[in-house]
């Protein structure tokens, strides 16, 4: 049946011999599997509990969910060609899903390095100086988006309230707290701003006093975080990743980071869990006189 399959892949379908050739690997694999499990058992006599079984071994085994999901595309095909053929009259693959995807944890600053970047960039004296201490400090505070950042204006700022007024997706609108030293930096900022440029109400703005533009800010973050980590990605959505992830450690709530963030859904603000029990797995694995100890 299988080389009846792989005739048909080549001839009638016309597929590459590479794809014929990964077809026929992955079904001799099953097949493999089969005669270990259920001895004598043909591909044909197979169900879904038999599929699921495989796809589990496979996953124990060290596989990718992704190369488990095309094994088990073939076995869907595969299948399909013998409804087709009449051999057999229900597809064992009709209730079977597939593993799903492992999203990459969220790469994040660790306090420590953020405090000192922090702690380099506040002895700026100049404005423009001034002015990437504070957009830095405000993205590692408020964990806002990049084109939150860029929109803000400086009637936004409200020093009274010790607060922000921050313009989301589909311009929906929250207000995010700051703390003393963010609010010291963004005054002492704009100060030194309204000494060389006329106001014109953007709260960044670039040297020529127009406000600034998103690649702009992108190669200021990826300067400062090049010079402080050795993290892959270095961008503005790195800080806004180490916001959360700083909150989480500090045992804020995850209902208050997801307000925090404008995350539409507390699932969005979860993955930021995943990434402190990382590091709970770390550190106790470092710590603990026994976690290296196999059991």
């Amino acid at each position: 049946m299988i080389a009846g399959f792989l005739d048909y892949l080549n001839h009638e379908r016309a597929y590459s011999p590479h794809t014929v050739t990964s077809y026929g690997n992955d079904l001799r694999a099953f097949e493999v599997y089969l005669g270990q499990t259920e001895n004598g058992l043909e591909p044909k006599d197979a169900d879904a509990d038999l599929v699921r079984g495989w796809a589990m071994a496979l996953m124990a085994s060290g596989m990718k969910a992704t190369s488990v999901n095309r094994k088990l595309s073939s076995l869907r095909t595969f299948y399909k060609y013998l409804l087709k053929k009449g051999e057999i009259k229900v597809s064992p693959m009709q209730n079977v899903g597939g593993p799903k995807k492992a999203k990459p944890l969220p790469q994040f600053v660790r306090e420590a390095d953020m405090e000192r970047l922090l702690c380099a960039t506040a002895q700026g004296d100049t404005w423009q100086e001034m002015r990437e201490h504070a957009i830095l400090q405000l993205f590692y505070e408020t964990g806002i988006r990049l084109s939150e950042l860029v929109g803000l204006n400086d009637s936004d700022v409200d020093f009274g309230r010790m607060a922000i007024k921050v313009t989301g997706k589909r311009n929906k609108q929250r207000i995010v707290p700051i703390g003393q030293g963010l609010a010291d930096s963004l005054r002492r900022y704009m100060e030194m701003r309204d000494g060389e440029l006329s106001p014109l109400g953007p709260l960044f703005v670039t040297d020529k006093g127009l406000r600034v533009y998103p690649h702009w800010v992108y190669r200021l973050v990826r300067k400062h975080l090049s010079q402080t980590v050795t993290l892959k990605k270095r961008s503005p959505h790195v800080l806004r990743h180490t916001f959360a992830t700083a909150m989480l450690n500090n045992d804020a709530e995850l209902e208050a980071v997801k307000e925090l963030m404008g995350h539409e859904s507390v699932s969005t603000t979860q993955i930021y869990t995943h990434t402190t029990f990382e590091e709970l797995k770390k550190a106790y694995k470092q710590a603990h006189p026994r976690a290296s100890i196999n059991q």
